[in-house]
């Protein structure tokens, strides 16, 4: 996964349980990265069944000028993985295999260095099968069509990047690989499985497996921006992402899935639970579980050409986010974190509501050096003059503007950077805050 130093809007922490929720404030929270970032897609905010706020914003097809709403179809990108996840669990249910059995029991002609690999690795990217959609020559080969036999071959000759179990890696090669087993299981095709024992049951007519040749109502176009302009997005061959990603919905649909999912409509109690619990980096199946200021979301993003998805659950408060954009970019997971806590009763803070102050030159100057989060990525400080300047790895310079010493944002993005000090007073790290996560960075 891509580093991505820059969303929109800030997230600060939430009071709970107390429910004071502004549609107001998530319309505006929403118009201001709609204005900032050329978001376009569809929200939807819901509390128990009660939904609090509903709105599109931008054009469903731009050279149309069609509207986004609730009913737009939006491809979902990696939100398909909860529904692979699911099935898996239901075909546990019905005896049909076992998430601790070797994959090869599924699929015979695994090869030899998947033996230890099981369902289980699968679900929690634990298996340490290569991430087909990171290789060199994938951008080239996303618009031809391939059997899901010719996918797999893609991946199934490279060695494993770790011992099965051992790590977490994020892969859709394992949802590929998941998706034949599903169909393998089950005896039928995969998008034929999620309809008739996930979308029919819960009555989402909205949602299925995408498929650019077929007509299908209210389907978004989707977009990119590129070089400041926005442009048609670079085609993908739906028989690419498979249940890694192929699937589309609307907001009301992802609406009636939460509530079917978390209200146990679908899955017994037991299932569920193994659903709900991470394994590795807070990775459960399918799905986010954090819990964080005491409130604990179940959420995951997602992302393929043209279009960007988050959708959230509190399942304490019974709190849905559901935001759905036809462009990519950050713009739903900013303002999908940012929504959850506004519906939680919290505050958000836009970037141009924040107050900067002066800092002396040399104070600024303290600050200078390379702050490294990983040692992939890190972030440049310098000061030019009375003004301070960040570049991350890969990006191009922005301005930092201080809140008060040690402590700065950016205008143009959603993250803020504190400084850290040891016992002497110099500065020895940063924290950087972005989309509701703290990443802590070593001056090097």
């Amino acid at each position: 996964m891509r580093h991505i130093l820059f969303g929109l809007l800030a997230a600060t922490a939430f009071a709970a349980p107390a429910f004071s929720q502004d549609a107001a404030r998530m319309d505006k929270a929403a118009s201001a990265e709609a204005d900032r970032s050329g978001f376009m897609g569809a929200i939807l905010v819901a509390q128990d069944g009660k939904i609090l706020f509903d709105k599109g914003y931008g054009s469903a097809n731009l050279e149309w000028k069609i509207p986004n709403d609730g009913e737009t179809r939006f491809r979902l990108g990696s939100l398909t993985k909860q529904f692979t996840a699911a099935s898996i669990l239901l075909l546990q249910e019905r005896g049909k295999l076992r998430l601790d059995t070797p994959i090869k029991t599924y699929l015979p002609d695994a090869p030899a260095a998947w033996d230890k690999v099981t369902v289980f690795h699968l679900l929690t990217h634990s298996a340490g099968v290569p991430n087909f959609t990171g290789f060199e020559n994938y951008e080239k080969t996303k618009p031809l069509p391939v059997t899901l036999p010719e996918l797999i071959a893609r991946f199934s000759d490279k060695p494993l990047d770790f011992e099965p179990g051992t790590q977490f890696k994020y892969s859709n090669s394992g949802y590929v690989l998941l998706t034949a087993i599903i169909e393998k299981a089950g005896g039928q095709s995969y998008a034929s499985f999620v309809a008739e024992n996930l979308f029919k049951p819960l009555g989402m007519a909205d949602s299925g497996y995408d498929d650019h040749a077929r007509v299908i109502p209210h389907r978004a176009s989707g977009y990119s921006p590129r070089q400041g302009v926005v442009v048609n997005a670079d085609y993908i061959d739906m028989s690419i992402p498979q249940g890694a990603g192929a699937l589309y919905s609307t907001t009301h649909d992802l609406l009636k899935w939460e509530a079917g999912l978390f209200g146990g409509k679908l899955l017994k109690p037991e299932s569920l639970a193994a659903m709900r619990t991470p394994y590795k980096n807070n990775y459960a199946f399918g799905i986010g579980v954090v819990t964080r200021d005491g409130a604990t979301t179940i959420s995951h993003s997602g992302g393929i050409d043209g279009f960007n998805t988050w959708l959230g659950y509190d399942p304490d408060r019974k709190i849905t986010v559901v935001a759905l954009a036809n462009i990519n970019g950050n713009g739903a997971s900013t303002l999908g974190r940012a929504m959850m806590t506004l519906a939680r009763g919290g505050t958000v803070t836009l970037p141009s509501e924040r107050q900067a102050v002066k800092l002396a030159p040399a104070i600024l100057k303290s600050y200078e050096g390379t702050y490294e989060i990983n040692p992939s990525f890190g972030i440049t400080i310098r000061a030019e003059g009375e003004r301070l300047v960040a570049q991350a790895t890969g990006q191009g310079p922005l301005d930092l503007f201080p809140e008060a010493k040690d402590r700065f944002f950016f205008r143009a993005v959603d993250a803020q950077i504190d400084f850290t000090r040891d016992t002497s007073g110099k500065v020895t790290g940063a924290v950087l805050r972005q989309n509701g996560r703290d990443q802590k960075a070593v001056r090097k």
